[in-house]
């Protein structure tokens, strides 16, 4: 686990960024998954790219390390996914920036609305619905996230779970099953066996709690777990940022297919 530090406030953070350069948007045999700090992945599946809800640039809170991509050097998309309107996985300012290089936009009824009305051409789908993005079939999967719907302030209008998702991934390489932000639901322990999991592993109610993020990879005993959602904003008494791969490695089975990998890294798949 010698790819993550604790900072001076306690936070587990990656020991370093590897840059993402206009080749990991090229060509390649198989399926590269890199994640990019925070919640943020991008997808290459043998020339199909996609990013997940990315934040390269406008976020307004501090942050621990540089984002390992900008926006300027994204050569071109196939896509670009969002799983919910928290501006930490909704970027307006990111989604704005790659508006001339990014061929599609997707998420929710409702976020798909929100993008609309930022001047970005947004697809909405159902929780459940699926649809292909090159050689890629991607298929919408429940969350439950609406906290906004127990939050005074936050009444102005009707907060339902299918305006959050996660995103479950079909290439010729093989499974991704990104849960996103979520608490444990009972559909999710009864999933296929993916090949990968982006893993949330935040102890946070109203993400997946660490006995939540537990019970789902013990589940999937043979899924690899990359890491997300951990090590990336200058927060340390907020538990949704401050999860530590470490707390995972006594309580999870098959310990070393755990991925605390930094933003950057590359996990390879490739079934040729």
């Amino acid at each position: 686990m010698d790819r993550f530090i604790i900072n001076e406030k306690g936070q587990a953070t990656p020991a370093q960024v590897y840059p993402v350069t206009a080749e990991a948007f090229g060509k390649i045999n198989g399926t590269q998954i890199r994640w990019l700090g925070g919640g943020n992945v991008l997808i290459n599946s043998r020339g199909t790219t996609m990013l997940i809800d990315p934040l390269l640039t406008g976020f307004d809170m501090p942050l621990l390390l540089q984002t390992p991509l900008q926006a300027q050097d994204v050569p071109q998309l196939d896509a670009l996914l969002v799983t919910h309107v928290d501006n930490d996985h909704f970027s307006r300012e990111t989604c704005l920036a790659l508006k001339d290089v990014c061929r599609s936009y997707h998420s929710t009824q409702y976020v798909a609305e929100e993008m609309r009305s930022a001047g970005i051409c947004g697809t909405g789908h159902d929780i459940g619905e699926q649809f292909s993005v090159g050689c890629v079939d991607v298929k919408l999967t429940p969350a439950l996230h609406n906290w906004q719907a127990h939050v005074p302030g936050f009444e102005y209008r009707q907060w339902k779970e299918e305006d959050y998702c996660g995103f479950w991934f079909d290439t010729p390489d093989g499974t991704i099953w990104l849960p996103a932000d979520s608490q444990l639901m009972e559909c999710h322990l009864n999933m296929p066996q993916p090949d990968v999991i982006l893993f949330d592993f935040s102890d946070n109610v109203w993400h997946i709690t660490l006995d939540g993020a537990v019970r789902l990879a013990n589940a999937y005993p043979d899924a690899k777990l990359l890491c997300i959602h951990w090590g990336t904003v200058d927060a340390p008494d907020m538990s949704p940022f401050n999860a530590n791969p470490a707390d995972l490695m006594t309580r999870v089975v098959n310990p070393e297919r755990i991925c605390a990998f930094c933003p950057g890294e590359a996990l390879e798949m490739n079934k040729e």
